[in-house]
Parts: structure tokens; C-alpha cells; sequence
């Protein structure tokens, strides 16, 4: 609670405040209010707390109504603020720190992703497509593949990459927000964060991180589903191999991806009830599949209908993105995964093999909000997982609500062995959405533990059933 209360301060304007103040919570009733005086005794059943410690306080001789407007926010965020106080525990993925492993492999990956860093953009092809190359690469060497597999899928992935090219200017600690969501200053970006890394934080990627994404008001955070959930991609795989170039393109790209979507987080007055709730994800996806009220609103599919729909419907949105309540965070963690899943490899229209491609970020978001849960503040695991809800509603709508089959009931008779050796090696191995989703769904069976091997077999079918991409609207043509 106290973590959740500093980050509260650190967000607000403490001029008004004065030296050794304390607040002190009532341990009955939950209320909050101020120490009247400084050194008397601490009334009974208060427990008093100097937040003067956790920051530098201006010293002034302010009255005491000064501290209303503040008494009135914390107690606001005491008694309304559910989710804060909500967080999911799991265990950590094994960190793979290729910055410093002696072995060839990991130092191959360290090599390809700097080469990548050096000569690629983060964002190419008229300011469109991202660069997939390090959560490919990732992808790979976390699936076992060697050094020659590994610099197949560099020269491949290369080949439609393109150079950097110079931002209009340079970006400094001063004016860094003035530029969210200009693409142009992607170059700009990655060289303000890593001067930052160099010159403040002695070479230490994470802290930067805490710097930028984690504290100050709007932190960058609550909008990495921008872009198509790209950011929050980045982001997973430069802490899951601790790679500091990972960890500035993320960062840049979290700052070029900057819209809108922000708002949903940063502002609690989007959090409101719904004319209905439950506690299941899927039960909400069915519900919007059904609501004629999304009949008619695009004539095709495709991520363009995205910010048309957020225009336009934007009520429509909310309502079925506040019904899912969360009550039990792990385990309703655990029910959005298996959605993750379902919306992958039981969306695909019999016959046709052909999986929808925005539908597979869904499922590379959602493995993205796994692996950061356990690294980040507790403060933003709700908020988190609540940023992919709302993109999962969003594409899932966008793509025209297709029909959720029935689960793949076959018995896999294949190992994750043979998911792998497809992924590293076999015909499909170079597409980094391919590869992506097989790491996924290996990564939440290894979670949850996969007693009836549902995530084997829904994994094995894809490996196998996979022909290509479908879902981009009237020009049908691969991202």
C-alpha cells in the first residue's frame, strides 16, 4: 500500500506541503488524514507515516487547509481504487543475460542483435512496419536454435529492413514528452536514452527503465499497447535476455507509438461500472460476438478500423471492457492467456490454414505482460493486464468478431521437442510471427502446467496446420 501511495505523491505538485509533515492512516477505519502537529503524540489506532523521507519537500509555513486537496486524493485512492492494491504473483522466466555469457550461442545473439541496432530502424517502410528482428532472433534462441540458425534468420529478416535515417532534431531531458508519437524522431529517441543510460545510469538498462517508464505522471507504461502492442513486445524480450539494446528500442518505440490509448490507463474516470460483469474473458468475447450493435460498423477487416473504432464507438468499447472484473488476478491472469490462445488457433475458417495475423498479437502481448509481471512495480500489474484487455477487444472487433470454434480436442501426439525443432527449422522458421506464437503458448503451459495438454496440442496443430497470414483487409498482402 505504501508503494502505491509514493507513487501517488511523486505524481502530484507537493509545494503546499511542509517539512516533517506526516499522514497517518486510521488502521480501523482506512481513513487518512493529516498530523496536526509535528512532534505531539500519535492519537490511538493511527499509524503515522513521514513521506517527507521519500523525497525533497520544500519548507514552508503553509496553513494546514493546504493539505485538503492532498488528504482528499489519498483517501480517493484508499477507498476507490480496487485495482491498485491488486497484484499477480508468479516466478520470474529464466533471465538469459547474453551480455555477459562466455558460450558462442548467447554471443552469437549478443552480435546479431548490436549488428541489427547499429543498421536497422526500429519503425520502417514509410514509418509503418516495426522491426521484428530481435523478438525473432529472441525467439529462436530461447527455442534452442544454433549459431547457423541464428544467422539464417539475420540475413533473412535483413533483407527488408531498412537504414536509419536522421530525426528533424535531438531530443534532451528537457523536451523528451513534446515529441511522443512522432515517429520521425525514432533516431532522436534511442539516442536520448542511451545518452541517459551512459551518462546517468552507468551503463544499467533496468534503471532507465524505472526512469522513464515507471514514475512521473502519465508514465510512458500505460501506453505500450500503441502500435499494435509492439512496445510492450519490445519490451518483454529485452528483459527476458537482458539486453540493453533491446531495452532503448523499446523505449524509443514505447515514445514513437504514443496515441491516445494512454488515456484508458492514466485517466480512472474510463473505469466505471458496466451494465454487466463476470470474471471470464472469453464469456466477454462471446458477448461482443453476439452484440449486433458492431454489425455493419466496417466493411472489412484490418488494424485501420482500430482508431475508428475508439472515435466513433467508443462507449461501446468501455462497456465490455469494464465488465470483466478481476477478483482473482492470478487465476483470471491464467483465463486471458488461454483466451490469447483460442483467439489465435480456433478463429481460422476450416479449410483455409490461414491464421489471422492481428490476431497473433494478442497472443505476443499477452506472453509480453507474462514475462514483465514479475519485474515490474506491483503498482502496474492490473493496469498492465487491463492495457491488453482493451487491445484485445479493440483488434477483436477490428477483425470483424470471427466465431470462436471448439477447443482442438485431439489428443497431441507429439512433444514440445517437435514444436521447437518446427520452430528453429522448419519451412516457416524465418517468419517471426510464426516463431513468436510457438514460444508463447510453450511459455504459458510451462506457467500454468498443462495437465491435459491443451497448449501442446493447440501448439502442435499450428506448427503443422500454419500455411500463412490472413486478416489485413482488401489488400491481403503480408506485414
Amino acid at each position: 500500500m505504501l508503494e502505491n501511495l509514493r507513487s501517488l505523491l511523486e505524481d502530484m505538485d507537493m509545494d503546499d506541503v511542509q517539512e516533517s509533515s506526516k499522514l497517518c492512516l486510521n488502521s480501523n477505519s482506512g481513513s487518512v488524514k493529516p498530523k496536526s502537529e509535528p512532534g505531539s503524540g500519535t492519537p490511538p489506532g493511527l499509524q503515522c507515516h513521514d513521506f517527507t523521507k521519500f523525497q525533497p519537500i520544500a519548507i514552508m509555513s503553509a496553513p494546514m487547509i493546504a493539505w485538503v486537496p492532498l488528504v482528499n486524493r489519498i483517501h480517493k485512492f484508499l477507498t476507490s481504487s480496487d485495482y491498485a492494491a491488486q497484484s499477480i504473483d508468479l516466478p520470474s522466466v529464466e533471465i538469459h543475460d547474453v551480455e555477459t555469457a562466455p558460450e558462442k550461442r548467447p554471443r552469437t545473439l549478443k552480435h546479431l542483435l548490436r549488428a541489427n541496432h547499429v543498421n536497422h530502424a526500429i519503425i520502417y517502410h514509410n514509418l509503418q512496419y516495426h522491426n521484428h528482428m530481435p523478438h525473432l532472433l529472441g525467439s529462436a534462441y530461447l527455442l534452442g536454435a544454433d549459431v547457423t540458425q541464428m544467422q539464417k534468420i539475420y540475413d533473412e529478416e535483413s533483407k527488408e529492413l531498412e537504414a536509419w535515417e536522421d530525426s528533424p532534431a535531438e531530443i534532451s531531458d528537457a523536451d523528451w514528452r513534446d515529441f511522443l508519437g512522432d515517429k520521425k524522431y525514432q533516431r532522436a529517441y534511442v539516442d536520448f536514452f542511451e545518452d541517459e543510460l551512459a551518462l546517468k545510469f552507468n551503463y544499467d538498462w533496468t534503471r532507465v527503465a524505472d526512469e522513464y517508464l515507471f514514475s512521473g505522471k502519465n508514465p510512458l507504461i500505460n501506453g505500450v499497447i500503441a502500435g499494435l502492442g509492439h512496445p510492450l513486445i519490445h519490451l518483454g524480450y529485452a528483459y527476458e535476455i537482458s539486453s540493453k539494446e533491446i531495452g532503448m528500442e523499446a523505449l524509443a518505440m514505447s515514445c514513437t507509438a504514443y496515441n491516445y490509448l494512454h488515456k484508458y490507463i492514466d485517466e480512472s474516470s474510463y473505469t466505471k461500472p458496466s451494465s454487466y460483469s463476470t470474471t471470464s474473458p472469453l464469456e466477454i468475447l462471446y458477448k461482443i460476438a453476439e452484440d449486433k450493435r458492431f454489425d455493419g460498423l466496417f466493411q472489412d477487416r484490418g488494424d485501420k478500423n482500430i482508431e475508428d473504432l475508439f472515435y466513433n464507438h467508443e462507449n461501446l468499447v468501455l462497456e465490455h471492457w469494464n465488465a470483466w472484473k478481476i477478483v482473482d488476478p492470478n487465476k483470471q491472469f491464467q483465463d486471458s492467456q488461454e483466451a490469447a490462445v483460442a483467439l489465435l488457433t480456433r478463429t481460422v475458417k476450416p479449410g483455409t490454414h490461414a491464421y489471422d495475423f492481428f490476431m497473433v498479437h494478442i497472443l505476443t502481448t499477452s506472453h509480453a505482460v507474462r514475462i514483465l509481471l514479475p519485474l515490474i512495480p506491483k503498482r502496474f500489474h492490473i493496469s498492465l493486464v487491463r492495457q491488453w484487455w482493451l487491445l484485445t477487444i479493440a483488434v477483436y472487433i477490428a477483425q470483424l468478431r470471427p466465431n470462436i470454434n471448439d477447443d482442438i480436442e485431439t489428443k497431441p501426439d507429439k512433444q514440445w521437442n517437435y514444436v521447437e525443432k518446427m520452430a528453429v527449422s522448419g519451412p516457416w522458421a524465418t517468419d517471426a510471427h510464426y516463431v513468436k506464437a510457438l514460444r508463447a503458448m510453450k511459455e504459458a503451459a510451462f506457467t500454468w502446467g498443462d495437465v491435459h495438454e491443451r497448449y501442446l496440442a493447440a501448439a502442435v496443430h499450428f506448427a503443422d496446420d500454419f500455411k500463412g497470414w490472413t486478416g489485413f483487409g482488401f489488400d491481403e498482402e503480408n506485414i
